[in-house]
């Protein structure tokens, strides 16, 4: 259960990275949240500000989201977390985007909070994020996971260090509490 509006991340900086193909719930449940609790919150993509992604419910295409600035412009170090939904094409593409795995690694080596949901932890495989990490996914990543090292089990959320990993959309209620944590530490 999400808790009741405040301002208990006042003054945090929220990057979500993503592009077409996203599962739109996992981008809007895990922003108004984070923006209850008082965080501002901007979308990354490799797309240029002002262009839309393409967002689905399952494999249906539903909602578009406009990007608010651009990944390659982008610095870690303005922001305190980094949030990557699923969706199976969103990651996919991501992957392909050396600027997005480059700005994801940046995180990781600096030690900040990176939280990623369904298919959301591909990316970390490319950004080498993974190895000895305690991590679940969507199922169909098990593998791929565990190939790059990781230590997948299968819980509604994981946490490993500055590393959140959730499965799926109805985890996102303990995803975002798991978040709230790690930007309160």
């Amino acid at each position: 259960m999400q808790q009741a509006s405040s301002q208990a991340l006042q003054g945090k900086r929220v990057a979500i990275l993503m592009t077409d193909g996203v599962e739109q719930v996992e981008y809007t449940g895990p922003r108004s949240f984070l923006e209850e609790q008082g965080a501002t919150v901007t979308l990354l993509s490799p797309k240029a500000p002002g262009e839309t992604i393409q967002g689905f419910d399952q494999l249906t295409p539903d909602q578009t989201f406009k990007v608010e600035q651009d990944v390659r412009g982008a610095d870690h170090a303005d922001f305190d977390a980094l949030v990557l939904p699923g969706g199976v094409a969103n990651p996919d593409y991501l992957r392909l985007s050396t600027e997005s795995i480059a700005f994801i690694h940046a995180f990781g080596m600096a030690n900040k909070p990176i939280a990623a949901i369904c298919h959301g932890p591909w990316t970390l495989i490319d950004a080498e994020l993974v190895t000895n990490r305690q991590m679940t996914s969507w199922p169909t990543l098990q593998v791929d996971l565990e190939n790059a090292g990781a230590k997948w089990s299968d819980q509604q959320v994981v946490v490993d260090g500055k590393l959140v990993t959730s499965r799926k959309p109805d985890d996102i209620p303990a995803f975002n509490q798991a978040i709230l944590g790690q930007l309160q530490q």
